[in-house]
């Protein structure tokens, strides 16, 4: 599979990421080994997590994902070069805090790659911004990290485009690492990165790899009325596009489906993946099908008219 360069991180990326939120959580550590396989086997390569998931399920306390992909690392311990994985800090942990600041970033990659069981970690995000912090001393903690060969490059997820505008100008003004990755949220549903981010992404030339690239699962198509998310897991994340414009897309991903064997959930990734400034969507998959959707997406080859209808709606 044709791998795609992750801005100026050095990183070269399959054209779509597994997003690990799952693993502890929708998926158990059986079903995660499954699914990780697979999706090497087709082959991808990037795995994105975070030290807070999934703490958000019954019982877990945050770690459970990185876990789970650390004992998948050590059962085949071939599999470390053959993928690339991406963690987080910055939102609040039980017992360990909340934020950007030196001493806690320095805590929180030791804790990774110990979970993860690996001697670095290919692209370390701030998972959100912190006002509290200097976003000096946040660059000078992972200048540290980058130099000790423990984190490969860095990224910036939830960051408003006046943060990450900042984080640049500081990075340039004192000689420390920058930001070589975006983590913003959009979807066929969400673009505000269109408007907001994509003229700084392109003035600044960095990788950029969305979550919510299926809008918690809505825009597969399955979730159309108030009864198909009773009881799901994902259920109350989708409440918020049951409105007259999330049926405004499910309209036009309706049509365009239609003419490429069905799959919304492929026609919305191959939506993300011809737009401007992307370099490969998150995504999680808990079966199979869900899974060859990640091909199907990467071989779709939409129209100017496909596009322009989704675009429209």
């Amino acid at each position: 599979m044709q791998k795609r360069n992750l801005g100026g991180s050095g990183l070269s990326v399959s054209p779509i990421v597994f997003g690990g939120n799952v693993f502890g959580w929708t998926l158990d550590e059986k079903a995660s080994f499954r699914m990780l396989d697979q999706f090497v086997a087709a082959g991808f390569n990037a795995i994105d997590t975070a030290d807070t998931y999934s703490r958000w399920a019954p019982g877990n306390k945050g770690g459970e994902s990185e876990s789970i992909i650390g004992r998948w690392l050590k059962a085949e311990p071939s599999r470390r070069e053959k993928v690339a994985i991406f963690t987080k800090t910055g939102m609040e942990m039980p017992g360990r805090g909340i934020g950007l600041k030196k001493e806690r970033i320095l805590k929180a990659v030791d804790e990774a790659l110990q979970r993860l069981g690996t001697d670095h970690i290919d692209l370390f995000f701030s998972h959100k911004a912190d006002p509290e912090t200097p976003i000096a001393e946040t660059l000078d903690a992972y200048d540290t990290v980058l130099k000790a060969g423990k984190v490969r490059t860095i990224g910036a997820s939830n960051y408003s485009p006046a943060e990450l505008k900042e984080a640049f100008d500081v990075a340039k003004a004192q000689g420390l690492p920058r930001y070589e990755v975006l983590q913003p949220e959009y979807n066929l549903h969400d673009r505000r990165f269109e408007a907001d981010y994509l003229p700084l992404v392109k003035e600044e030339g960095i990788g950029v790899v969305p979550y919510f690239s299926l809008a918690s699962g809505f825009l597969t198509g399955k979730y159309r009325t108030a009864a198909d998310i009773g009881g799901k897991a994902r259920g109350r994340m989708v409440e918020k596009y049951m409105n007259a414009r999330g049926e405004a897309v499910l309209k036009a991903l309706d049509a365009v489906a239609a003419r490429h064997g069905g799959d919304h959930a492929a026609v919305a990734l191959a939506w993300l993946l011809a737009k401007d400034g992307v370099t490969a969507p998150i995504a999680s998959a808990t079966s199979d099908r869900q899974l060859a959707t990640f091909s199907k997406a990467v071989e779709l080859k939409l129209s100017p008219g496909d596009m322009a209808l989704l675009d429209a709606a």
